[in-house]
């Protein structure tokens, strides 16, 4: 890709290239023609200065007296740049200005020799073995009676002429440097006159795509120019009314879709985002200044969702599903896609509506668990219950011992739904008290409460040769409700016996730590396997249901514990690992918040 220049710079150097070029001809044109002027010249002078001693030489040629001669060469040379030479037609040398004759070469071979011996003027530039420099020399015949009786030659230094040419060349020069800075600042002006007011309009274009519609561009003395910036004036003010209205409309809808709780996604037909509103981008984790223009299955990698949106896509009819995430956890969002079309009933793409279902979808699936859950555990006595009676009813009553066996049996599945019935009540007892504030919260020893359930559990301690060692401060103390921390307690306590093997030791540990009281139950019993620790304490979900009912658990006891904490303003946590023991936390906040 050509790199984009400025107006300025195509204008002004075009211009300039175009006035040197023109400039440069005229000078190599001036340069060549003063040159070959001159050097026409200075032939032309040689020529005469020989031609004004041609008689004087000639006569001295028949009889030749050649002293005569070689004096008329110094004197006719003077004291000027000029060398005059008479030469023979064997080629010897008889007069010249610079050198004796006598020490000269025989001069036959010369060019300028030759041409003169045919008749010819010779003229040629050439080095001088005799002044060992290079010369101009001009020679032409000598004749006696129309018979060749010599050559005259004269000549000039060519540096001579060179100087006089360089004299010429820099006056060329300087002139032509002058013109050329003329030239460039007129080229300069001009490429201004025309870039300066486009330039403007560019900037004002710009201001104009950047957003800036109130500026205005300024008028100018150029007529086309003049027009053209009315016409870009009127057509700011035109999109400015069209972005005054389309930002009313939007501001609108964005206002509808950032007041909804449902995410709101609206992609082209090839599932690129055209639009996502704070909901939907908080759901899914992403920036929506980031999204626009990208695929939505970039966004959401779903195998479900995109089988979803593909159909929705290609059929254009409405789907509506619940699909299952597994971002943050487990989510589950009930989507609804449905065709987009322009105001012309073209369809454009696909509109998504996500409603984040996963608590109703939990709270359906635990109301269904509890149903199934308190059904099973209220069937199950009552089947006894009614097995036994009936056999009671049906069977020979004189057999005492078996009919006190089958009474007590029912005795024990009548306690066991009591003992349901009361947990249950308790749990309603405490979700209706905390939702109405009605818990009866006091100031009072964590260690006195502590004492008093280990003192609950003392008969089943004793059974199993338990150590229970409590470890508490005196003075941590906090606002809480005796009976409900004291039954917490008591659940938690029960259930770390139930399940620890004989003559092993349970551990409660009482700290302050950050304005909250941490109490822990540390057992060293059969454990609990990570995959039910998070529905631990779920109403009625039991880890091993067969051992939690043969040793007389409901089902309910750490559900309980969970409410009386949250009832608290607090939250229980469990650690365990299997054959290793369990570590279950209560977490109270030492001061009661209003």
């Amino acid at each position: 890709m050509k790199k984009e220049k400025k107006l300025f710079y195509r204008l002004f150097p075009s211009y300039l290239l175009i006035m040197l070029l023109s400039l440069f001809a005229v000078c190599w044109y001036a340069l060549n023609y003063t040159q070959r002027f001159y050097l026409e010249r200075t032939q032309t002078n040689l020529e005469i200065n020989g031609r004004l001693l041609e008689k004087q030489v000639t006569r001295l040629l028949s009889p030749l007296n050649a002293s005569k001669i070689d004096q008329l060469c110094k004197e006719a040379a003077g004291d000027t740049i000029t060398r005059v030479t008479v030469v023979l037609p064997d080629g010897k040398v008889v007069g010249d200005s610079e050198k004796m004759p006598a020490h000269m070469k025989n001069h036959m071979d010369r060019e300028e020799i030759q041409d003169a011996y045919q008749g010819n003027v010779g003229v040629i530039v050439r080095y001088s073995d005799t002044l060992e420099q290079d010369m101009m020399y001009v020679a032409f015949p000598l004749k006696v009676d129309k018979a060749m009786a010599g050559v005259l030659r004269t000549s000039i230094p060519a540096t001579a002429i060179d100087e006089r040419i360089g004299m010429i060349r820099a006056r060329i020069a300087i002139a032509a440097l002058l013109v050329a800075l003329l030239a460039s600042v007129f080229s300069w002006y001009i490429s201004k006159k025309i870039s300066v007011p486009i330039e403007r309009m560019r900037d004002g274009a710009k201001r104009f795509a950047s957003g800036d519609l109130q500026h205005r561009l300024p008028p100018t003395t150029t007529k086309e120019f003049s027009g053209l910036a009315e016409s870009m004036n009127k057509m700011a003010q035109q999109l400015q009314d069209r972005m005054d209205e389309i930002s009313n409309q939007r501001k609108l809808t964005e206002a509808v879709l950032a007041s909804m709780r449902e995410g709101v996604i609206a992609t082209d037909l090839d599932q690129r985002v055209i639009s996502i509103n704070l909901a939907a981008a908080r759901m899914f984790g992403v920036k929506k200044e980031t999204i626009s223009g990208r695929s939505i299955l970039e966004i959401i990698r779903n195998h479900d969702f995109q089988k979803v949106l593909n159909r929705s896509l290609a059929t254009g009819e409405s789907i509506e599903s619940d699909i299952v995430f597994h971002k943050q956890g487990e989510r589950i969002f009930n989507i609804h896609c449905t065709a987009l079309y322009h105001p012309v009933r073209k369809r454009m793409g696909g509109l998504v509506v996500f409603s984040d279902v996963t608590q109703l979808r939990r709270l359906e699936s635990i109301r269904r668990d509890f149903a199934a859950s308190v059904s099973h555990e209220i069937r199950t006595p009552l089947t006894a219950i009614k097995g036994f009676v009936e056999t009671l009813s049906t069977s020979d009553l004189e057999d005492q011992e078996e009919t006190r066996r089958f009474l007590a049996i029912i005795d024990k599945h009548v306690n066991r739904l009591a003992t349901i019935i009361e947990d249950l009540m308790q749990l309603s007892r405490i979700e209706r008290d905390d939702e109405i504030q009605q818990i009866g919260f006091e100031r009072c020893s964590i260690e006195d409460v502590l004492n008093t359930a280990i003192g609950i559990c003392s008969d089943a301690i004793k059974k199993k040769g338990i150590d229970v060692k409590l470890s508490c401060d005196a003075d941590i103390s906090g606002c809480v409700d005796v009976t409900l921390l004291e039954q917490a307690a008591v659940n938690l306590l029960d259930n770390a016996i139930k399940y620890s093997p004989e003559k092993s030791a349970i551990l409660i540990n009482v700290k302050n730590v950050n304005d909250e009281i941490q109490i822990r139950f540390i057992d060293h019993g059969i454990g609990i396997s990570k995959k039910h620790l998070p529905r631990l304490f779920e109403r009625f979900y039991r880890v091993d249901k067969a051992r939690s009912r043969k040793l007389g658990g409901t089902g309910l006891g750490l559900a309980i514990v969970k409410h009386i904490t949250q009832a608290h303003g607090g939250n229980v946590t469990v650690e365990s690992e299997i054959a290793k023991g369990s570590t279950f936390t209560l977490c109270l906040p030492a001061e009661r918040k209003s």
